[in-house]
């Protein structure tokens, strides 16, 4: 049976950003969500520099000392929102926000993608704007206000316990705030055309596309092709990116380009 944050996805969505769902998150969890009352922000403290999301299985499925999943949603360093899971997750411990202490049951968690500063600073604009958004989209739909978001070692107890995430949350809350209020400038966007590939136009999901660019992109990532580039083509283009050593971003641009052509 499925639990009950099965709206993740497409409040994400709706909000303009990428969401790519693992198979079984709909019924993942240690049990269902109480009411949700707001986010926990976190940040993974992976060593792997040079992947995407290189945490993703152990949030899918544990560490040897605390069993998975562990948080509802990771964030790559492309911006993507890995949907991980629909119940329950083990991301908040002890703790206290907003005179909650009931942390699994009450906060959605967000893993991102992070060092914690060992060398993997600062932030990827695409990833911290998605972060904010993500968070602005979620607290909205649970009708919250920002402070109602709060970092994992602000919520921690016993008081430093933990440390992440490592940037400052009263500006990171203030970029929310701004996202609530409808007063953040809109995100920009990756141009249709690269001005570096004359005639190769960048394909993406959610932009006017050349159909007969986004088949033969099918053709080679191993899609039906049918010239929509719809969720299961950005899916399959994350998936070659990163067969060959590419930002699985599941953007069609330049280098992807010289992949598919090679």
């Amino acid at each position: 049976m499925a639990y009950s944050l099965t709206w993740l996805p497409d409040v994400l969505t709706n909000a303009g950003l990428k969401v790519a769902l693992q198979p079984g998150w709909e019924t993942r969890g240690h049990g269902d969500m109480g009411k949700v009352l707001g986010v926990l922000c976190h940040h993974t403290g992976t060593t792997n520099l040079t992947q995407n999301m290189p945490s993703l299985d152990v949030l899918i499925n544990g560490r040897p000392d605390l069993a998975g999943p562990l948080s509802q949603l990771g964030l790559g360093r492309d911006g993507t929102y890995y949907v991980v899971a629909a119940g329950r997750c083990y991301h908040a411990g002890a703790g206290k926000w907003q005179g909650i202490t009931t942390g699994n049951t009450s906060f959605i968690g967000i893993e991102a993608e992070n060092t914690g500063g060992r060398n993997d600073s600062p932030w990827p604009a695409v990833q911290m704007d998605a972060y904010q958004r993500g968070v602005a989209a979620i607290l909205t739909h649970i009708g919250k206000g920002v402070e109602f978001c709060a970092g994992h070692k602000e919520y921690a107890l016993p008081v430093g316990r933990k440390t992440d995430p490592d940037f400052d949350m009263v500006v990171f809350r203030a970029a929310v705030s701004a996202i609530l209020n409808g007063t953040a400038p809109a995100p920009v966007l990756i141009p249709v055309v690269e001005p570096t590939a004359p005639g190769r136009a960048t394909l993406r999901r959610g932009i006017p596309n050349d159909p007969v660019l986004v088949k033969i992109v099918q053709a080679k990532v191993g899609v039906t092709p049918d010239g929509n580039f719809g969720p299961k083509t950005e899916a399959a283009v994350r998936a070659f990116q990163l067969a060959h050593g590419a930002v699985p971003d599941g953007i069609v641009g330049p280098k992807t380009w010289a992949l598919i052509t090679s």
